[in-house]
């Protein structure tokens, strides 16, 4: 869900981070508030569009974004059709849907280190509280390379599953995917440990 940074030299990209930040979530409180149907589903995904293509990010990478999602998405649709209306379940799926593509133009044009800056420097304040900015920007950090990190584990234990023929189980897929993701949690531990992060 969280896309790699593509180079660029759009709008968008020279954009400072903390003011991306800022309007990605004016922007989820407006679609949360204001999206009632598929009139304003349609609307927001016009201007999400509109924004890609204003990046100058290629469909194959704007798809890539939400593709994760849209298992989560179609089980929230399923449950909202059973429980509410069709017109509850489209704007409750089309804002998870644009609210995800929304953060993930986010992280596309904006560099890793441009968006711990700002956390860093917004989370200033604070300090005052006993909150080291700096701490809160690393853990961000390791969660931003854990999350294709632990979709690669996952896609690694599928392709050796598969290629064993073993047949699909949950059990055969889950457990070797947290042994490995405990081993790979010991070693980042044991770097940063090293490096003198050891709280």
């Amino acid at each position: 869900m969280i896309g790699l940074y593509c180079p660029g030299d759009s709008l968008l990209h020279r954009m400072p981070a903390g003011v991306k930040l800022a309007l990605l979530l004016v922007a989820i409180v407006a679609l949360t508030v204001f999206v009632r149907g598929p009139l304003g589903v349609l609307i927001a995904t016009a201007l999400v569009t509109g924004l890609y293509a204003l990046a100058r990010i290629s469909l194959r990478v704007a798809f890539a974004q939400i593709r994760p999602v849209l298992w989560m998405t179609a089980i929230i649709g399923v449950f909202q059709l059973l429980t509410t209306s069709p017109t509850r379940a489209v704007a409750v799926c089309g804002v998870l849907l644009v609210s995800v593509a929304l953060a993930a133009l986010v992280t596309v044009t904006t560099r890793v280190t441009a968006m711990l800056d700002a956390l860093t420097r917004a989370l200033g304040p604070l300090r005052r509280f006993g909150v080291n900015p700096e701490r809160v920007s690393l853990l961000l950090a390791l969660a931003i390379r854990c999350v294709p990190l632990l979709a690669q584990i996952v896609t690694d234990v599928g392709e050796a599953r598969r290629a064993r023929g073993v047949s699909w189980s949950a059990t055969a897929l889950v457990t070797p995917v947290l042994v490995r993701a405990l081993r790979t949690a010991d070693a980042m531990g044991d770097a940063l440990a090293a490096r003198g992060v050891d709280d």
